[in-house]
């Protein structure tokens, strides 16, 4: 993805947090519009279609989550101790409320209503990230660091799915506790004591 301009950025966050706050038809351009200090017109110059903005909002997610994933794997060898960072970077957000759900756990619910370009990135995601907690767990299996019940990608998938569920009850119970509360666990489940 090109770079975007600092209203485009600007209109993309306000978007992440209304998104965020009440899904794909909680907010309208008049949201953005007012929180962003900008007329209607402005960001349809942008981004034409609210589809379009949502598109490139994942697209974006998508980008930065394999940045972010490629940013442990250089300074975190060890598997176990990639899938506590990983746990740990949601565990930190959701605690102090600067992003509180993945916006592409929460797309997923919607999937049955989302424009098919969205929902097309949204699934490139999990996919993405699925292939990612599949490699984690691959190597960890290899080097004697994890213990692994099923395959490595039913395992990815089963951590994944706990990882989004924490999120969402986490906001459920309004208590960011909850959510180390079901993954410390998980991760501590995959341990091979040493």
């Amino acid at each position: 993805m090109g770079n975007l301009s600092a209203t485009a950025d600007d209109i993309l966050a306000c978007a992440r947090n209304l998104v965020i706050a009440g899904g794909y038809n909680g907010f309208s351009y008049a949201d953005i519009a007012d929180v962003v200090g900008i007329r209607k017109p402005s960001i349809h110059h942008h981004f034409p279609t609210k589809a379009d903005l949502v598109r490139t909002l994942v697209s974006r997610h998508r980008e930065d989550t394999q940045t972010a994933l490629a940013h442990i794997e250089r300074q975190v060898p060890d598997p176990l101790e990639q899938l506590r960072a990983y746990s740990g970077y949601w565990k930190a957000c959701i605690k102090d409320d600067s992003v509180p759900f993945c916006v592409c756990a929460l797309l997923a619910c919607e999937l049955p209503v989302l424009p098919a370009e969205v929902a097309l990135e949204v699934r490139a995601y999990f996919r993405a990230f699925s292939e990612w907690l599949t490699s984690v767990l691959e190597r960890g299996q290899q080097d004697g660091r994890l213990a692994l019940t099923h395959s490595p990608r039913i395992e990815a998938e089963t951590f994944m799915a706990t990882v989004h569920g924490a999120m969402l009850s986490a906001r459920a119970y309004g208590d960011p506790e909850i959510f180390g509360a079901i993954t410390d666990p998980l991760v501590d489940r995959l341990s091979i004591r040493q």
